[in-house]
């Protein structure tokens, strides 16, 4: 198990707000990435499907590499771990840039999603950990703060568009900063190395079945975001016929909702529990759902898309830190976890396209309310390990 000389709140407070800025680099690299993508596309000279495929290697890269987190962590500690793993990803975005063609493109992407995921699980592990100690829920608003970096690197690499400016500059620049940031965030990260004695964990396993189970709770929140994030704007194009303008706006609302409600979403876990938030958010994105699929206008479909936002923006985060507490490895049963939900988010805009060529729209997003209702009836398997503050204080502590 992983420990640490006891903190007093102060330096653990500390460390809160370093998690939280080491989620918010992570974002701002997706960011600076997502907003660069088309002059990606000119500069390596692919097409619209070899882009496509190639926008699917980073998360091939996460889901085979992310199970090595755990070992490297057991190795050099978790604060080693994560400055090394968060440089990697923050470095890797320079490269798509440099790509000259489809298949360096597809090389560099599947090193970016791979750097991606192992930083990423390290960074859910010290969040649980740090969330653990402290004796009330952060996890929500730590993904909140990796939005809220999302929303920031978006903005900048806008802005760099905007400017016309070479991809590659703006991209060696930006990681160079967020490097930078990086490092500088993980100085105050709780500083956790194994016990005497604990074994390695396989660098590959199987993820523990509780942490399967969980993993289809974010499989279907994560169905839901990546559908409404990809597909919402074109739905109101398309279906209810509204301008270009009002449905990059729809876009928009649905990710200040989503970033809100996790900032947000501790107090409502800290007053309801984990169970109980889920369900509620269940409900709201499945009553989303419906306001969407039978819309008569734009405000109405809106109104839903937001709702849908809401009701999924606290599940991931949850899930994340319910796998953390699953087991004896947590980075183990986390990268599980992040397994499957990538796996939904590179399934989603796939299979709402095609469902929608063979039949519509609305029936494509049918299916993402009877997921949204799937929140329901499996909002219970979050109560694994339930954390509470008596739990934290009696739990033994070992000097590093």
């Amino acid at each position: 198990m992983p420990t640490e000389p006891a903190l007093d709140q102060r330096q653990l407070r500390r460390a809160r707000i370093a998690v939280a800025a080491v989620f918010c680099v992570h974002g701002a690299v997706t960011g600076n990435f997502a907003t660069r993508v088309p002059w990606i596309q000119e500069h390596a000279g692919v097409s619209a499907g070899q882009l496509g495929l190639a926008l699917a290697f980073p998360a091939i890269g996460s889901s085979l590499l992310m199970p090595l987190s755990g070992a490297i962590t057991h190795r050099f500690g978790a604060r080693n771990a994560l400055r090394g793993l968060l440089a990697l990803w923050t470095l890797a975005l320079a490269l798509p840039a440099l790509a000259p063609n489809v298949y360096t493109l597809c090389g560099v992407l599947f090193v970016y999603g791979a750097s991606a995921g192992m930083s990423d699980v390290a960074m859910n592990a010290l969040g649980v950990e740090t969330e653990n100690r402290l004796g009330r829920s952060i996890m929500s608003s730590l993904h909140g703060m990796w939005s809220a970096g999302a929303l920031v690197g978006s903005a900048a690499g806008t802005f760099a568009a905007h400017l016309g400016a070479d991809a590659r500059l703006h991209h060696a620049v930006a990681a160079l900063v967020l490097t930078l940031l990086g490092l500088a965030a993980c100085q105050g990260v709780l500083d956790l190395r194994s016990a005497p004695g604990d074994v390695a964990p396989p660098r590959f396993a199987r993820p523990p079945r509780s942490a399967l189970i969980i993993g289809l709770v974010g499989f279907c929140a994560v169905f839901a975001e990546g559908a409404s994030l990809d597909w919402s704007a074109v739905y109101l194009r398309d279906v209810l016929d509204t301008s270009a303008g009002t449905a990059a706006a729809c876009t928009t609302a649905f990710t200040l909702t989503m970033t809100v409600a996790r900032l947000a979403g501790d107090k409502g876990v800290d007053r309801f529990g984990a169970v109980r938030t889920v369900r509620g958010g269940g409900v709201l994105a499945t009553l989303g759902g419906v306001l969407v699929v039978t819309a008569p206008g734009p405000a109405v479909a809106i109104a839903g898309f937001g709702l849908i936002g809401l009701g999924v923006a606290v599940v991931v985060p949850l899930a994340f830190a319910a796998a953390g507490r699953s087991g004896p490895n947590p980075s183990q049963a986390i990268a599980g976890v992040a397994t499957i939900t990538y796996t939904s988010g590179l399934v989603a805009p796939s299979a709402i396209g095609g469902i929608a060529d063979l039949t519509s729209l609305v029936v494509s997003f049918a299916l993402v309310t009877v997921l949204s209702l799937g929140l329901v009836a499996g909002a219970r398997v979050l109560r694994a390990g339930a954390r509470t503050p008596e739990a934290v204080r009696a739990e033994p502590v070992h000097p590093a």
